[in-house]
């Protein structure tokens, strides 16, 4: 069973909205209307839960994600094309160690930045799934982090 985590009332309700239904019924919240954010039909969304860098406290966000082919997920750490890295991913950038939930299956896993040519290959996959990433992309000026979840 996954750390025990609080939705942060800070987060806009249609992200609360997600998590809730998520944890609710594990198989609705597995899909998303990617239409909310500028693509297109029902994709898929994992729970991600990071410890908080300064809070110590768990952090759970849905994010879109597509499976990497060898037993791990992808995730974007793209914030909308925002300056700044999301919060969820300078958690990891401390503490690794993170809980996911796909669907009903919870499990432990490991993050780690994907580089070189795994890069390319995942960041393609996720833009071919979710357009609006090339968007997000050309908005700002870093990098936008692909992170592979691996179970542990």
């Amino acid at each position: 069973m996954l750390m025990d985590t609080q939705i942060p009332a800070s987060l806009p309700d249609w992200i609360r909205e997600h998590i809730e239904l998520y944890q609710r019924d594990p198989e609705a919240g597995h899909y998303w209307d990617a239409s909310l954010g500028g693509g297109e039909g029902m994709l898929t969304t994992l729970l991600l839960t990071t410890t908080g860098r300064k809070s110590g406290k768990a952090l759970t966000l849905p994010l879109i994600y597509r499976p990497t082919g060898d037993g791990g997920y992808c995730v974007i750490a793209s914030k909308g094309g925002a300056p700044a890295h999301p919060a969820w991913y300078l958690n990891l950038e401390s503490n690794p160690e993170v809980e996911v939930q796909v669907a009903s299956d919870h499990f432990k896993a490991r993050a780690r930045d994907a580089e070189g040519e795994e890069r390319e290959r995942l960041w393609q996959m996720m833009v071919d799934y979710y357009a609006p990433y090339t968007d997000y992309q050309a908005k700002t000026e870093r990098q936008i982090p692909v992170v592979v979840l691996e179970r542990i």
